[in-house]
């Protein structure tokens, strides 16, 4: 299968990263603050690239994990 986004690997590591880590349902929790729906399934399926991703929810990903959207994009090392 290809993979359908370019963000999973990294969504994946910076929530393992977190101090504490943050899992799919807390990351679920903080987008739906930001007014993003996305469940933990939806999360698990961006994490391993079956689940395309728009640009609204990567920014809102890299707000609520604490990254910018370039190392979220793996454009930067610098997260």
């Amino acid at each position: 299968m290809a993979r359908r986004n370019i963000i999973g690997e990294r969504v994946h590591l910076a929530r393992k990263r977190a101090k504490p880590p943050i899992t799919q349902t807390d990351l679920a929790a903080r987008l739906q603050v930001q007014g993003l729906g996305l469940e933990r399934v939806t999360i698990s399926k961006i994490e391993t690239g079956y689940r395309e991703v728009t640009d609204v929810e990567a920014v809102a990903i890299a707000k609520a994990l604490g990254v910018s959207i370039s190392w979220l994009l793996g454009e930067s090392e610098k997260s």
